[in-house]
């Protein structure tokens, strides 16, 4: 009998969130309210008690803290090539430019030497981005910011639960986004956060969140700023609600089943097969992906075929991300092939492997074997 297919990730939901959910959609209470207060509280008490505001995704957390940071027109921002096309959107959608700089070859994150190297007088911001769930070196992040008196919006859409110096992600800095898509270490179906310095900061998003409402009394209403329909639901904020206990439970076992992919593929055949490892980080990363960088100068194949065979053996498997520059628009900006070399190799040879809490080390066996076999098959 054939294996079952794997796919590349699947949110674990128990029962009694679904139950949850259920009596939500019966309370008729379904946008946001109650459930979404409690959701902003709990994570508010993940992250050191500073104010949290939730949203419907993770792109729109960044537009607004950009807007909560008066970015506008004339204005740059300072980012990774290397992520979700939503980073550098954001920056275009308030009127600014992103200011490109290569990654590190190794932690595959922004280089801050470049970054420094990069800011002008019109840099206003930076948004590094903690790829994978591995965080940006945040004392550098941050002393950097200082040195040139920038705004810092953390792309931690894939770190919550991540560490830095002993600190969870989000209980420092400046602004910190968190997504809460069905991909990412905990759900809230769609959804996002963004946790803010001060209760100023909290009341002028919640404005942004909903068309730049302000109530007053049975019938009073005021419109101060233009906001967008950014709203998190109660029914997704049950989902959230449901997940956000479970959260270091789901860390603690990617990172077994992560330990366990450099256990089989950190061994000295693997090394002569030439395949790129993510850092062996076990304290501070939540392991929210675990990406390996094909040696395509040493195949016959291209990532899409090895993709294709991986199907073919019933696993799925995932590109994250293509070089942001390379894309139309942004070429249409300015930017070619050569500028960030280092982003775009590994925007070339990066593959994603399954990893989610519902895998066995079984499947980690399997999926490690599938790859060797299809990358001996295509050795040069």
């Amino acid at each position: 009998m054939a294996a079952p297919f794997l796919p590349l990730t699947r949110p674990t939901i128990d029962e009694e969130t679904i139950a949850g959910v259920a009596d939500v959609l019966r309370s008729g209470w379904i946008t946001s309210g109650p459930k979404v207060r409690e959701f902003e509280a709990q994570l508010s008490a993940r992250c050191g008690g500073r104010p949290v505001r939730a949203f419907n995704s993770g792109t729109c957390t960044m537009e607004v803290a950009l807007r909560l940071a008066g970015i506008g027109p004339g204005d740059e921002v300072i980012t990774t090539p290397l992520s979700w096309v939503a980073t550098s959107n954001v920056i275009l959608t308030v009127g600014a430019r992103p200011v490109f700089v290569d990654v590190d070859p190794v932690t595959r994150l922004i280089d801050l030497d470049r970054a420094a190297a990069a800011v002008t007088p019109s840099t206003r911001a930076l948004l590094p981005v903690d790829l994978a769930g591995l965080p940006v070196d945040r004392d550098r992040l941050h002393a950097l910011a200082a040195r040139h008196r920038l705004r810092v919006v953390e792309d931690a859409a894939q770190s919550l639960g991540s560490t830095w110096a002993g600190r969870a992600i989000g209980a420092a800095g400046d602004f910190v986004s968190f997504s809460f898509h069905p991909n990412k270490n905990v759900t809230t179906i769609e959804g996002g956060a963004l946790v803010l310095n001060d209760e100023c900061e909290a009341r002028l998003a919640e404005q942004y969140r909903l068309q730049g409402v302000v109530r007053s009394g049975l019938d009073g209403m005021e419109v101060e700023v233009v906001g967008g329909k950014f709203n998190l639901t109660d029914v997704a904020a049950r989902v959230g609600l449901g997940q956000l206990p479970r959260l270091d439970e789901f860390n603690t076992r990617r990172r077994e089943l992560a330990r366990r992919y450099l256990e089989l593929l950190d061994t000295p055949e693997w090394r002569e097969l030439g395949l790129g490892l993510p850092p062996a980080d076990f304290r501070q990363t939540n392991w929210h992906m675990f990406q390996v960088a094909l040696p395509l100068e040493r195949l016959t194949v291209d990532r899409a075929g090895v993709m294709a065979a991986l199907q073919a053996a019933g696993i799925s498997s995932g590109v994250h991300y293509p070089a942001i520059h390379l894309f139309a628009v942004y070429r249409r900006l300015g930017w070619k092939p050569g500028d960030f070399p280092v982003a775009e190799r590994l925007g070339r040879s990066l593959l994603t492997l399954p990893l989610f809490p519902a895998m066995v080390p079984a499947d980690v066996e399997r999926v490690a074997g599938e790859l060797a076999t299809i990358l001996r098959a295509h050795r040069r």
